[in-house]
């Protein structure tokens, strides 16, 4: 058996009794009881949620066991798991100790800053690229929040407010408040935000204004990949796609037609999938598209999927103010766009 120790060490003397700041805290006394206060990292969190992100590694059953003991008090108080921490509470932390583990090693995360869109005390929206995870998981070691929280090494709160796919450049909102974050979460689940996407597909797109209304499925593929399909069990989705411009076809190909998506839904590949069960593949599309046309299309100067998080519309979750956030359009998309007007 495995040698039992605790869970972190080499932390001050807990006689002191010192009473620190969650966010520089770097772990917790190996011998005796932790006191620590709440500040705007932990503000308005689950107390369960909270303990699941600075004991990891602790087993969940063993967090709900010393909530439901009471060895886990706030101001003095036991608390049920489903109290929302506040600002100055003083929380006790009893040892902790778990089997003796070897953790693999930790990957390399560079410190990156990318193209600030807008910046203020409760939000940072940034142009994220094409090719770069917006987290690490799934094979991927770091991705945007990972690399901007060692950028931001002062920030004491850095949360994505949502998701891009990685192959997905445009605008990507991330909270430096844990009240900003469930503010937009409430805002987006509520519908008070408005997202609009531009996507290239292969095809002539006939209708200048389409409500697509098709419900996805998720599943696993057998290599252990996420995609998404439609199917009549699957949820409601709903994306309205305007048309743009499009380009006749030439050479026997299909042609082009750009268009803005309007996510009236948020689902995982949503418009990726809604436009490939249509028979308009994204240009591009690694898991939905033409794998055909795609080598074709790398050939002629298109080496990434066509979509872009163009804009997006809501009221400030703190001030109320309105705000429209636009990422212009990549130099290698306009650049294909006029090549496409060139040869027309």
């Amino acid at each position: 058996m495995a040698r039992e120790q605790n869970y972190i060490p080499n932390l001050p003397n807990p006689k002191t009794r010192e009473r620190r700041s969650i966010s520089k805290m770097n772990g917790l006394s190996k011998e005796s009881v932790n006191f620590l206060t709440v500040d705007e990292s932990g503000e308005a969190q689950r107390i369960d949620n909270f303990l699941f992100r600075l004991l990891k590694g602790v087993p969940k059953s063993h967090v709900y066991q010393i909530l439901r003991g009471g060895e886990v008090r706030v101001n003095k108080k036991r608390v049920k798991q489903t109290y929302r921490l506040q600002l100055g509470d003083l929380l006790r932390i009893p040892p902790i100790r778990v089997a003796e583990k070897h953790e693999p090693e930790q990957a390399h995360i560079p410190a990156v800053e990318f193209p600030i869109i807008y910046e203020d005390d409760a939000l940072v929206v940034v142009n994220k690229p094409s090719g770069v995870a917006v987290h690490g998981g799934s094979g991927v070691s770091f991705g945007i929040i990972e690399q901007m929280r060692h950028a931001r090494p002062q920030a004491k709160f850095l949360e994505l407010v949502h998701r891009l796919d990685r192959e997905t450049s445009g605008v990507l909102l991330l909270a430096k408040k844990r009240s900003a974050l469930t503010a937009m979460h409430e805002i987006m689940r509520e519908g008070n935000s408005e997202k609009h996407y531009f996507a290239l597909v292969l095809g002539q797109w006939k209708n200048a204004r389409q409500h697509v209304k098709l419900p996805l499925h998720k599943f696993d593929t057998p290599q252990g990949e996420k995609r998404v399909m439609v199917r009549e069990d699957g949820q409601a989705s709903h994306t309205i796609f305007t048309l743009l411009k499009s380009w006749a076809p030439q050479n026997d190909q299909l042609g082009f037609s750009l268009l803005d998506a309007h996510l009236k839904t948020g689902r995982t590949h949503q418009i990726r999938v809604h436009l490939s069960h249509l028979g308009f593949p994204i240009a591009g599309d690694d898991k939905y598209g033409d794998f055909a046309r795609n080598k074709a299309l790398m050939k002629q100067g298109l080496k990434r999927m066509f979509l872009h998080a163009h804009s997006i519309a809501f009221a400030h979750p703190l001030t109320g103010e309105a705000m429209h956030l636009i990422a212009p359009l990549p130099k290698e998309l306009e650049s294909f766009i006029a090549r496409l007007d060139s040869s027309a």
